[in-house]
């Protein structure tokens, strides 16, 4: 398998090509590349070889990733039954999909539970008893997971760190009887699953240990015969260019140590990890405004309905300019702005960087996961092309939007 480097940074992307891209496809404009996103799978297997690799769906669930993640051999795990239809529509078969029901919907579960009956091989994740009393209710009797609250949790923020908050799974202690409960009302209980949170740094490893800890006492307490137990994702990507990658060996160690004792197969979801550096963002810079002691305010034709990190999580994304000639420009505080009449609108703040001019392109990093994902049409503006590279050619994957996009479900 080929190990690549573990992090794509904004500097390795060829500044003439990206514009090159800009060029011909317009701004804003996010670039994927497959290729890449393949290769970030295989170093994923290759820490945990002997596991189910299942891709979080949530981090980039265009048809173009899903597909060629299809063909790589990977499973999908997905958060809604939107998920499940994109796909099983992209290659995935029944039994490559894990769905992960976070207090459901009933149009959902019933999607789902209707979709499971020509797939039994299909699994649903449950993170509460009355999603399962819910699943009963519609006659599922099938492959049954039960979420699993552990009590701690750690990534990126505290917005991310799923495992110490209560709204996501069963608490551990009430998990081994309602295993059982399940299992005599006559699910097919197959597993339990729990998650640390997202963006998970080498200073991580511990809070991901424990997690993993909790699922091997949930294992060992039940009298169900599981078939896996699924430890989640939230592997990181360092977002800034003086961040180092995470070291997946050892914590695919530590993992595979701790359910050594137990015969179940291991299963992990990555989803950031395999598709953020596989992104990037092009945008043109169309205002230039001096700002005092404040720097330059460079305005452009992304912000934050293109991309939501910054302005949701107080997120970092490395900005680039791809222009030729910055080496010549004088050096100040850039700060990025979008075209939204919001004052969050920002994806980038005091950024030392050489005088933008107006026509610049710029290239914001780390855009594969949560990007075009986490696209909206607020303010009435349409979401972005998508572009994607693979085996050396670029394809449009996802067309730009028109105002008749957003306003094709309105009645009169």
């Amino acid at each position: 398998m080929t190990r690549d480097p573990a992090v794509r940074r904004l500097d390795d992307w060829g500044a003439p090509e990206l514009r090159d891209l800009a060029n011909e496809y317009g701004t804003p404009l996010y670039v994927l590349d497959l290729d890449r996103v393949a290769r970030n799978f295989e170093r994923v297997q290759a820490a945990f070889p002997n596991a189910a690799v299942h891709y979080a769906a949530k981090a980039n669930a265009g048809r173009a990733v899903l597909s060629r993640l299809a063909t790589e051999g990977a499973g999908v795990e997905c958060a809604s039954a939107g998920e499940v239809e994109r796909a099983l529509e992209a290659g995935f078969a029944g039994e490559d999909v894990l769905y992960t029901a976070v207090n459901p919907p009933a149009a959902d579960l019933d999607t789902v539970v209707a979709l499971a009956r020509d797939r039994p091989e299909l699994t649903i994740t449950a993170g509460a008893r009355d999603t399962v009393d819910r699943l009963a209710e519609r006659g599922y009797d099938g492959r049954l997971c039960l979420r699993v609250h552990p009590g701690t949790g750690a990534g990126h923020g505290e917005s991310v760190a799923t495992g110490g908050d209560a709204s996501f799974g069963v608490p551990a202690a009430d998990v081994p009887a309602l295993l059982e409960d399940a299992s005599d009302r006559g699910f097919d209980v197959v597993g339990v699953h729990a998650h640390t949170g997202s963006g998970l740094s080498n200073e991580d490893r511990e809070s991901h240990l424990a997690v993993v800890e909790t699922l091997a006492s949930v294992a060992e307490r039940t009298t169900v015969d599981l078939e896996f137990v699924d430890v989640g994702g939230g592997f990181g990507v360092p977002y800034r260019p003086e961040e180092p990658p995470l070291d997946l060996d050892p914590i695919a160690e530590a993992t595979r140590e701790a359910l050594a004792h137990l015969d179940v197969d291991l299963v992990v979801e990555p989803g950031r990890y395999l598709v953020a550096d596989a992104g990037v963002l092009l945008t043109t810079v169309n205002t230039v405004k001096p700002a005092g002691e404040q720097g330059t305010f460079a305005g452009v034709d992304a912000g934050m309905t293109t991309l939501l990190r910054p302005a949701l999580y107080d997120a970092f994304h490395h900005v680039r300019s791809l222009e030729p000639d910055t080496a010549d420009r004088e050096e100040t505080a850039v700060t990025v702005v979008g075209p939204v009449c919001e004052s969050t609108d920002v994806l980038a703040e005091g950024r030392r960087a050489p005088e933008p001019d107006r026509g610049d392109r710029l290239a914001i990093g780390n855009a594969g996961a949560y990007g075009i994902e986490m696209a909206n049409q607020y303010t009435s503006r349409p979401r972005p092309a998508v572009v994607a590279l693979e085996h050396g050619e670029d394809r449009i994957v996802r067309r730009r939007e028109t105002t008749e996009d957003i306003t094709a479900m309105e009645e009169p």
